[in-house]
């Protein structure tokens, strides 16, 4: 079978955070807030430990890499220049086309990380052959761009990706154009899949993230309206098999590094999440004293930072900004030797 960390890690970050998501609305359900806001004690644990811990963790392929340090010093050095002038720009032309814009580019890197899976995936079994890559590409784009459709067609609705009307309301009548290739694509995928089961060639791992993609995708943004379901959803398969690959590449490179802050935060999986943790809590903190102020019971009273909002909301956003601009960049199997090895056909 082509797993690329183990059969008992690949189903463990893939198809655990599936059950941990739909475990989160039995709970809501059980709790009653399924149809409500996320209460803080899903949301710490999910945006916090989960979706803002994640981002930070793209520092270990990154600037705390001494090898990619200097291999990619244009880059690392251009994205969060360029990036926070862009959000300064778009901030002060006005804050909603600020969230809008930065809705957007969320959107694509969650659309792309599922894409990169099923690609990781095909290239682990071998598979090869221009219709098969059409079918696998179509469905996972139709189990992501679906449910976006919905959504995009059926505002207002009782969550957002940061603020209230941060995606764009498109003509009602494109969703049933768009829903029978959204169908029509993961039924070419079912059928084909059960064909290379039949025939001794079948690829659990990807069938295991185009399956659950599309049921919490489907769950969190057409079946229910509600910011707890949508972020439960979300959230955890996103952040999960992330956290994996890049304590994966951590740990490969941990021999090469000299010793230094590096190798102390790489020792061990918790001291990995929990340097992570630590600074996520102080970025959400500063957020919510300086901006939201709705979460003072964890964070504390709110600060009035008064016009210096033009520059500190940019700069808060910046983390998950260069998180977003240099993922389409370090995960490529050409300049990758982790992700390369991860792909490379033969027994996982």
């Amino acid at each position: 079978m082509a797993w690329l960390f183990s059969r008992k890690v690949d189903l463990g970050v893939f198809l655990g955070s599936f059950a941990l998501s739909m475990g989160a609305l039995v709970a809501g359900s059980a709790a009653g807030v399924l149809h409500d806001e996320t209460p803080g004690w899903a949301w710490v644990p999910v945006v916090i430990l989960c979706d803002v811990a994640h981002v930070w963790s793209t520092l270990f392929k990154t600037y705390l890499d001494p090898k990619e340090r200097v291999a990619r010093r244009r880059l690392f050095v251009a994205a969060p220049l360029l990036g926070f002038a862009a959000s300064v720009a778009l901030f002060a032309f006005g804050e909603l086309a600020f969230w809008r814009a930065l809705a957007y580019v969320a959107i694509f890197h969650f659309v792309r990380q599922q894409y990169g899976w099923v690609a990781l995936y095909r290239a682990k079994a071998g598979e090869q052959g221009r219709l098969g890559r059409f079918i696998d590409t179509a469905a996972i784009y139709a189990a992501t761009c679906g449910p976006l459709l919905y959504w995009h067609t059926h505002v207002p609705r009782r969550f957002s990706w940061f603020v209230s009307n941060d995606v764009v309301a498109i003509p009602s009548w494109l969703f049933p154009i768009g829903a029978s290739v959204w169908v029509l694509a993961l039924v070419a995928y079912a059928i084909r899949g059960a064909g290379l089961w039949w025939s001794g060639r079948g690829n659990p791992g990807k069938d295991v993230v185009v399956g659950t993609t599309a049921i919490a995708w489907f769950v969190g943004i057409v079946a229910f309206d509600s910011d707890y379901a949508f972020t439960a959803t979300n959230v955890v398969m996103h952040g999960v098999p992330y956290f994996a690959i890049v304590w994966t590449h951590a740990r490969a490179r941990r021999s090469a590094v000299t010793p230094g802050l590096f190798t102390s935060l790489t020792q061990h999986v918790l001291v990995f999440l929990g340097a992570l943790w630590l600074v996520a809590f102080v970025e959400e903190l500063v957020w919510d004293r300086a901006v939201w102020h709705d979460r003072a019971w964890l964070f504390g009273d709110g600060w009035d930072v008064g016009a210096a909002k033009l520059v500190l909301v940019p700069l808060l956003a910046l983390p998950q900004l260069t998180h977003y601009v240099l993922d389409g960049f370090i995960w490529r199997r050409r300049t990758n030797a982790t992700v390369a090895e991860l792909a490379a056909p033969g027994a996982g």
